[in-house]
């Protein structure tokens, strides 16, 4: 049995590669196919499973659960991900095969030996501090006792950065080297940030992938010195964007989409709502209450600038996504838009939780996340200000987060419109490749089997 690391290092295109001459040294390059939608979770337990999102559940970053009445996006627990793992079908050649991860989604539950995700901790009275799950336990203070604690905000929001990732590659390397895991695997989100903030074809994405081939370098060598197989692999291609689509404010202007009102702020209300939209980039599903209402709906989708195609029940099938987790319609935008969350139609109604870091509470994806307000002035210093009462013990609403889309530059979950701006796939074993032929994300959980040593059976 071989050791295999595999590292997903997201948004990672031909395009990139170009300027990263480390990660070309792991070996034989080829294109890697994408999944619909192509975007992190729904990418990752395909990788994992070999299945489509028909058959594994994962039909985005996150769904309505309509036994909930409830959106919820970024859920890490794995039983949601349907079918069996590649360390299942490992595990019944060698029962003691040992997995890591390291921050691949749906880590939580997993039968992994051991694992490490971003966890923060919520305290009673609304502080949000940074921290990670770990399994084992005792793996927690391994790592923080020489890494320092995760960094929570430099994995996410305004000031997202390399730090994340040095942490996670460091993390890596010192499980590598003292697990001795027979499977690592390894995320790495530094090119998510400013190819999101600015567009893959800025000069900032080529200054990002630069950096990050730097930081992955040490973790390279390490697997090169332990004679372990390497598979460096991404989930999409991101793509340069100027047009933002509010799908759900659409849907309510026409009657379908409704919300409640507290405090003067406006909240979904799924349960009530004929019709709405959980925003994931390019990728909408649309959830549609009463089928007398579907192709209503889809017609007014279909008349909604920016909008590039809307999946029926046929369409659906014809992309695997006929899961009953997924929205009674799919939307899909053009190449160069995509999918707001927002549903109120005046800024002044929005909740409080629009304007903050609140991957868990809005119902969509939101970018401008990833940015400070840049029509406040003083949005910096306010930010510096919320960071000292937290450091005090003082409830505080992080209020930083622009409402404004227009500034985003980068998005993905389209299909790519070529290969060399669609995910890619490295592996330092070239035999374990078929000659020239682009790999299938169903075929990755086979290949890290071959690159291990254990019969698909």
């Amino acid at each position: 049995m071989n050791q295999v690391v595999v590292i997903d290092v997201v948004g990672l295109t031909p395009r990139l590669l170009e300027h990263m001459p480390r990660l070309r040294r792991v070996g034989e390059t080829r294109a890697l196919g994408a999944v619909l939608p192509a975007v992190t979770c729904s990418a990752q337990a395909t990788f994992l499973t070999g299945l489509v999102p028909r058959d594994h559940g994962i039909v985005g970053n996150g769904w309505y659960f309509r036994d909930l009445g409830e959106v919820f996006l970024w859920r890490q627990h794995n039983r949601l991900v349907q079918g069996e793992k590649v360390w299942d079908i490992a595990r019944r050649t060698n029962p003691s095969y040992k997995v890591a991860n390291v921050c691949w989604w749906y880590a939580m539950g997993a039968e992994t030996d051991l694992l490490v995700t971003p966890r923060p901790i919520y305290y009673a009275d609304g502080r949000k501090a940074p921290d990670c799950y770990t399994r084992p336990k005792e793996l927690h203070d391994r790592l923080t006792s020489r890494l320092g604690d995760f960094p929570l905000f430099h994995y996410w929001g305004p000031t997202a950065s390399i730090r994340s990732s040095q942490w996670i590659v460091a993390a890596s390397r010192q499980i590598l080297a003292e697990d001795n895991p027979d499977l690592l695997l390894t995320y790495v989100p530094h090119l998510d940030y400013d190819l999101q903030r600015y567009g893959a074809s800025s000069a900032q994405a080529v200054k990002a992938a630069a950096e990050l081939d730097a930081v992955l370098g040490p973790l390279l060598d390490d697997a090169t010195r332990a004679g372990a197989t390497v598979i460096v692999l991404s989930e999409y291609g991101i793509t340069d964007v100027s047009r933002p689509i509010d799908i759900n404010r659409l849907l309510r202007r026409e009657g379908l989409l409704e919300v409640y009102v507290q405090d003067g702020m406006e909240y979904l209300d799924p349960w009530a709502s004929r019709a709405f939209a959980v925003a994931d980039h390019q990728v909408a599903q649309v959830y549609v209450q009463d089928p007398a209402d579907v192709e209503k709906a889809a017609d007014l989708l279909r008349g909604l600038s920016g909008v590039g195609e809307v999946l029926d029940a046929e369409g659906k099938e014809r992309f695997g996504l006929d899961h009953e987790r997924a929205g009674e319609l799919v939307a899909l935008a053009e190449r160069d838009a995509w999918f707001t969350y927002y549903y109120w139609l005046d800024d002044a109604n929005a909740p409080d939780f629009a304007r903050g870091v609140e991957i868990h509470r809005k119902p969509g994806y939101d970018p401008a996340e990833l940015f400070f307000d840049p029509a406040d002035r003083f949005v910096k210093p306010r930010a510096a200000s919320y960071l000292v009462k937290k450091k005090l013990g003082l409830r505080y609403a992080m209020s930083v987060v622009p409402v404004d889309p227009s500034i985003v530059r980068g998005s993905h979950g389209l299909l790519p419109a070529s290969p060399e701006d669609g995910p890619v796939l490295l592996v330092s074993d070239p035999a374990l490749l078929e000659a020239g032929a682009a790999v299938a994300p169903t075929d990755v959980r086979d290949l890290i089997l071959r690159a291990g040593g254990i019969p698909r059976g």
